[in-house]
């Protein structure tokens, strides 16, 4: 096994574990924001409960989306296709943003696990040569030039 194949598949695990340790979070969230009856702002408590479970849902979906194509990126041993690469694009900028705001709410060490994380995603797109998708010109080279 190639060491980009395991970087590719260290990343795919990483994201799934994390995709479904976000969403498991929120949902934690929001039975806590159930039990206390919160609101904010006058909102009804009930919208912030299921507010915080989709979107807890979409964000852990996303991130576990975004383990899938790191998954296929291993298993194929190939650079990721133009859909996979924007996913891991989008993926590398919300840990980026993530570990930015997180630093000043959590701590520190949330932000370095983020930031191996994104190590991680970026390692596994620059771990494989970008495909060209130009047709290969055989034989067609331009004029040489004259001879002086």
């Amino acid at each position: 096994m190639g060491l980009r194949r395991a970087v590719a598949a260290t990343t795919a695990a990483v994201l799934i574990l994390e995709g479904l340790g976000l969403a498991a979070v929120h949902w934690v969230l929001s039975l806590v924001v159930r039990r206390q009856s919160m609101s904010l702002d006058g909102l009804d408590p009930d919208h912030m409960v299921w507010g915080t479970r989709i979107a807890g849902l979409a964000l852990g979906a996303f991130v576990v989306l975004c383990g899938v194509a790191a998954l296929l990126v291993a298993g194929r041993d190939r650079a990721p296709g133009r859909a996979a690469r924007l996913v891991l694009i989008g993926c590398a900028v919300t840990h980026g943003v993530l570990g930015a705001v997180v630093v000043g709410l959590v701590g520190w060490v949330a932000f370095v696990a983020l930031m191996v994380v994104l190590g991680l995603i970026v390692l596994t797109l620059l771990g494989y040569p970008e495909q060209s998708h130009e047709p290969e010109s055989r034989g067609q080279e331009g004029p040489e030039p004259a001879a002086a």
